[in-house]
């Protein structure tokens, strides 16, 4: 095969990237070996690109099996945009559709065919891929061939004959979720013993994770939408009634919301579904049905109205969050009356050794939301990745700010109530039983005239089941498993009970406590605007709608979220400059280049940026040497004078922000565009301490990363997003690190 410069030329032509991430590089060299691959990697790492790069490079067609129509389509529209010509044949089509596809197929202008699992089992379409140069099978969502997995669909063993019927062509399995025994399952029904698995890490660092009392949902969900300021969101809900009623509530509060669910009509449902993809409608409220098939990767936030049946589903799920690596959020919330209608759904299976595997994998999903240990960890645990860091700062455990309490006698009580109790009920009855509840249950059972009945009323229920999670994290109580969960004291639960030793617990939080620790940690994050005009962004993302809507296809296929942020950053004023953007490829700066070029140019006159002589702009030729090679003559304009003027009179960032009126990101701007012109600048009195600077500098190498966000995250909140800003400015003024 090529070599690995023709790889980094096609990964640049055809996809807009000068780099590889992660261990894309290496599948590909295994892929374009003829070898096998099993591939797990999180959603948003760039799994598509290990076969679709492949597939451009190999003499004949790659055949990828998806799952969804949807997701298909989806995915043949970003192709095509690229200039890669890619089809589907699917259920959808008449049959003179798909003899019309297959005709350009046999003819070799197509690279990629994408079809359904179920249409293998046809032997008209088996025929035709005999008669074809296949060269390469890719298998998307891989996970569905496993019965152990959370998705299985039977369709997918109909891959084991294809196998059968192609020994020679290379396999590649993708997927994004899969514990060691459905990876196990997958290479065995693939027949992928001889192939290599690359795993890369489950976690999404991107995402946060948080988990709220189902009681308070209206009032949390409500300040969520507010801070989304019209981006996309997914409410999962666990029934249609709710996912109707929640979407009447949002619509009653001002927010555009549509429902998603099986009772819907198709025409209902696509027209939702398509609405969301393409930026019409922000919000989506559905039942789990909905997002399997959507590639949608500007999601900035997913909740769970309900508590799901599985970590495996919750991870798949909250996985359509920030898939293009831009930072999301993940919100359960928990009620036990949700637990008990999954209790409820598990209870129905005929198979007892289903019905055992459900109810472990709800127990699970329990624990999680009870925890008061490191969400993250829960989660990479749970897919068997070890994660060894005390403090993820990206979960509202680890990002809570409440003090521990006292909690030797609240504790005391709790497990001295189980144990009265005969330790053979759940922590339902406990609490109800501590409150001094007037239930039937707790009468019929003579709770009621037990010592420990009405013992507790300085904590209210949601806080007590809180208390009773964080002490079975500290392993003073198990829960047994059976027909229904019951909640038993531990050797150490009772060594503590008999010792009376003082335990301190984190404090409860009140609704109104999770509110304000929302709300706080979202406006503590670093805002990300800070790295590009955000109203420039804004119309850039109006135009790539306009864009999209006239091409009839999902904006971010266009450009996603992270391309037009580098756009905004970087303020191209030419097609040169605009071609260095990561995200942009030969056939997408010929489509869009002008367009935007054109807001830009109308964006900066309108806001006192450099002027530009725009009869001199260089017309960039792909491929070509361009055509009238000086630069565009800019000035620094009145504004950056003022600013450097200032600045060169030793006064600080903050003493030039107050005299000049400007936001302190927006002086810190002007610096970095002033530099862009090659002008260099006396930074000294501006930089953080030397060791602070050196630290700084060597997180830059390490992250291997110029991005802001990736630095701050290495380093932490000790260190200001100002002063990574302005020693990247200095780094890159005395060449120690690269302009781009």
């Amino acid at each position: 095969m090529d070599t690995d410069a023709d790889t980094l030329t096609v990964l640049k032509s055809s996809f807009g990237y000068d780099s590889f991430r992660g261990l894309q590089e290496e599948i590909i060299d295994n892929v374009l070996a003829g070898r096998d691959s099993l591939v797990l990697m999180p959603t948003g790492a760039g799994k598509s690109l290990c076969y679709q790069l492949p597939a451009l490079m190999f003499k004949g067609i790659t055949l990828v099996i998806s799952p969804l129509i949807a997701l298909m389509k989806d995915q043949v529209d970003a192709l095509n945009v690229n200039g890669i010509p890619a089809r589907s044949i699917n259920s959808a089509q008449s049959r003179w559709e798909m003899e019309e596809i297959q005709g350009e197929i046999r003819q070799g202008h197509i690279k990629l065919l994408y079809a359904a699992p179920e249409r293998l089992a046809l032997p008209d379409f088996r025929s035709f891929l005999h008669s074809l140069d296949l060269n390469l099978i890719a298998i998307d969502e891989a996970h569905c061939i496993s019965e152990w997995g959370h998705e299985f669909r039977p369709d997918y063993r109909n891959l084991l004959q294809m196998r059968q019927d192609f020994p020679q062509v290379p396999v590649i399995a993708l997927t994004a979720t899969a514990t060691q025994r459905v990876r196990e399952d997958i290479i065995s029904q693939l027949d992928l013993h001889e192939g290599q698995v690359f795993l890369s890490s489950f976690n999404r660092g991107n995402l946060s994770y948080s988990v709220y009392p189902k009681s308070e949902s209206i009032s949390l969900l409500m300040s969520m939408m507010q801070k989304l300021k019209g981006q996309s969101a997914i409410i999962y809900c666990l029934s249609r009634r709710e996912t109707e009623e929640l979407a009447d509530g949002l619509k009653r509060r001002g927010f555009e919301a549509r429902p998603y669910h099986a009772g819907l009509d198709a025409q209902t449902r696509r027209q939702n579904q398509e609405d969301f993809v393409r930026d019409r409608v922000p919000i989506i409220v559905a039942t789990v049905a909905f997002g399997m098939g959507i590639d949608k990767p500007d999601v900035r936030l997913v909740v769970h109205n309900s508590i799901p049946k599985s970590l495996e589903g919750y991870y798949q799920e909250t996985g359509r969050a920030g898939r293009d690596g831009l930072p999301s959020e993940c919100v359960l919330f928990f009620g036990y009356g949700d637990k008990a209608r999954q209790d409820y759904f598990v209870n129905q299976m005929e198979s007892p050794t289903e019905q055992s595997h459900a109810r472990q994998k709800l127990s699970q999903m329990v624990d999680y939301a009870q925890s008061a240990s490191c969400r993250r960890r829960i989660l990479l645990e749970y897919f068997g990745e070890e994660w060894t860091e005390e403090n993820c700062g990206g979960c509202d455990v680890c990002l809570r700010t409440a003090d521990d309490f006292d909690a030797t006698e609240i504790s005391q009580k709790i497990l001295s109530a189980i144990i009265r109790t005969g330790e053979r009920f759940g922590a339902v009855h406990i609490i109800q039983v501590l409150t001094g509840s007037r239930e039937k249950k707790v009468l019929d059972l003579g709770h009621d005239r037990l010592s420990v009945y009405g013992i507790v009323r300085d904590f209210d229920r949601t806080e007590l089941r809180e208390i009773v999670g964080q002490l079975r994290a500290r392993g003073f109580l198990v829960r047994k498993e059976g027909e229904y969960a019951v909640l038993a004291v531990t050797p150490e639960g009772r060594e503590f009970l008999q010792q009376r030793k003082r335990l301190a617990l984190p404090r409860p939080q009140s609704p109104k406590d999770e509110e304000r620790h929302h709300r706080s940690r979202r406006s503590s994050e670093p805002i990300e605007s800070g790295d590009y005009d955000e109203k420039l962004f804004q119309e850039l993302r109006s135009l790539r709608r306009r864009l999209a809507e006239a091409n009839n296809v999902p904006p971010f296929v266009v450009f996603g979220d992270v391309t037009v942020r580098h756009i905004a950053a970087s303020v191209p004023l030419t097609l040169e400059h605009f071609a260095s953007i990561p995200g942009v490829g030969e056939v997408k700066l010929r489509q869009y280049g002008q367009a935007f070029l054109k807001v830009i140019q109308e964006y900066a006159e309108a806001n006192g940026l450099p002027p530009v002589t725009y009869d001199r702009l260089v017309r960039w030729e792909v491929g070509n040497e361009p055509v009238g090679r000086e630069r565009p003559s800019r000035g620094r304009g009145a504004t950056y004078e003022a600013t450097r003027e200032l600045l060169s009179q030793g006064l600080s960032i903050g003493d030039a922000a107050q005299q000049r009126g400007l936001a302190r990101t927006t002086i810190v701007g002007h610096l970095e565009r002033i530099s862009d012109q090659e002008e260099p600048l006396d930074l000294t009195h501006l930089l953080p301490s030397p060791e602070r600077l050196s630290e700084i500098e060597q997180a830059f190498h390490s992250c291997g990363s110029i991005f802001l966000r990736a630095v701050w995250e290495c380093l932490g909140p000790e260190f200001s997003y100002e002063e990574i800003r302005l020693a990247r400015l200095y780094l890159r003024q005395e060449g120690r690190l690269p302009q781009e």
